[in-house]
């Protein structure tokens, strides 16, 4: 990498157990076995406050898994391709993985990628454990495409867009999202939930409140927010700000 080019600096705040922004210029390369010839980058854990793990994942023709990722009894997974094209293998079936695919695997299933083609592949991958609702199947695999699914507007607001990536089911503990909000397009109020959050910026910039500080935000940046912290954003620039985003979801707390 050489010498830096200026005063070493950085955008990254991070707050332990609250909320934390990683933009990508800090990130270093995590050796995580079983994925072999990638960049991973583990952006949220356990470590941070959160109660699932994030990766980014970069990886260049022919590299990916060499065995299934999170088949852990309770654990669920999930991968999403940002850019590039890519192959998943789901249970012995082999989806196709061009720029916006995605699939959920099962708790107990567990999931594994490779890049089937020239362009780097740059990919988000997720797991967490899987809370199962007395009297309810466990879900399924789900696979699919954002640019399948048409934006709805979020809280009846003209220049706030929203699509669902999982069913809205309560089989489901966890679902995805992507936000995207026009130039100028907010929240409708300062969100304050138990749900956290761990959203990957997709493009554009925004300014973001996590608890009581304004952040600017832009594309390729992750940012975590823990349960409780106060949330908003507006969209700022000439582009749409977009991100995707976890969401804890149809479970009671647990004592």
């Amino acid at each position: 990498m050489g010498y830096p080019s200026d005063v070493l600096s950085t955008r990254a705040v991070i707050k332990h157990g609250n909320y934390a922004v990683v933009p990508p210029t800090g990130l270093v390369n995590n050796v995580v076995p079983g994925i072999e010839g990638c960049r991973v980058s583990i952006v949220a854990s356990p470590k941070m406050g959160a109660s699932f793990v994030q990766y980014v994942i970069e990886a260049p023709k022919g590299a990916g898994t060499t065995k299934v990722f999170g088949n852990q009894e309770n654990i669920e997974t999930f991968i999403y391709v940002v850019s590039g094209h890519g192959s998943f293998t789901v249970a012995g079936k082999e989806y196709d993985a061009p720029q916006g695919a995605y699939i959920y695997a099962p708790a107990g299933v567990g999931l594994e990628f490779h890049n089937t083609h020239d362009e780097t592949m740059k990919a988000l991958l997720y797991k967490q454990v899987f809370i199962p609702l007395e009297g309810v199947k466990k879900p399924d695999v789900y696979f699919g495409n954002v640019n399948d699914i048409p934006y709805r507007e979020y809280d009846n607001m003209a220049n706030v867009f929203v699509k669902d990536l999982l069913p809205v089911d309560v089989a489901f503990d966890m679902n995805m999202h992507i936000l995207s909000f026009a130039p100028g397009g907010c929240h409708p109020f300062v969100e304050t939930h138990v749900q956290e959050h761990g959203a990957y910026i997709l493009e554009g910039e925004g300014c973001y409140l996590l608890d009581d500080n304004w952040s600017m935000i832009k594309a390729e940046d992750f940012v975590w927010f823990g349960p409780y912290v106060a949330q908003a954003a507006y969209g700022v620039g000439r582009t749409n700000f977009t991100y995707i985003y976890s969401k804890d979801c149809h479970r009671d707390v647990i004592l």
